[in-house]
């Protein structure tokens, strides 16, 4: 999808839930051009996963490195957004982050479980992505509890 029609989207979309457990990251760097796609590969790949968030303490830590290494931590809240002054999920780094003190990261659910992310280095916008969490079955159907109940 282009730049602009992610910001569209964004700009459509509510906050949604603050989110939690881990999150499967994509980086969306050029979008909507033939590198797009290599790009989030490479990244994925080398550098960032996704992040983890924390209901206990409205925390989350970023997935870094082809290990994952679990790093920059940041404080989580809804506030408003520096796109365009509406509710948003922020990922507030300037608390918590002796590496990342000057990011602040913004989501917004754009489907269940899916979040559109703008990450900015001061107040300037730098990098656009998305976090997946997984769905789970709230209940069990008779199919799924054929060997015996979910654990």
């Amino acid at each position: 999808m282009p730049s602009a029609q992610l910001d569209e989207l964004y700009r459509q979309s509510s906050s949604g839930p603050i989110p939690a457990g881990d999150s499967k990251g994509t980086a969306l760097i050029w979008p909507g051009t033939s590198v797009a796609r290599p790009i989030a590969w490479i990244v994925r790949r080398f550098f960032w996963q996704g992040k983890i968030f924390s209901r206990t303490d409205d925390t989350l830590v970023n997935k870094l490195s082809p290990i994952g290494i679990h790093a920059v931590k940041a404080v989580v809240y809804k506030g408003s957004s520096w796109t365009d002054g509406q509710e948003s999920i922020i990922l507030d780094y300037s608390r918590t982050s002796f590496v990342a003190w000057y990011v602040r990261d913004e989501i917004r659910e754009i489907a269940a479980g899916l979040y559109l992310g703008q990450a900015y280095l001061g107040k300037t916008r730098f990098i656009r992505f998305a976090i997946a969490f997984p769905l789970s079955d709230p209940e069990p159907t008779r199919d799924s509890m054929r060997f015996g109940p979910l654990t």
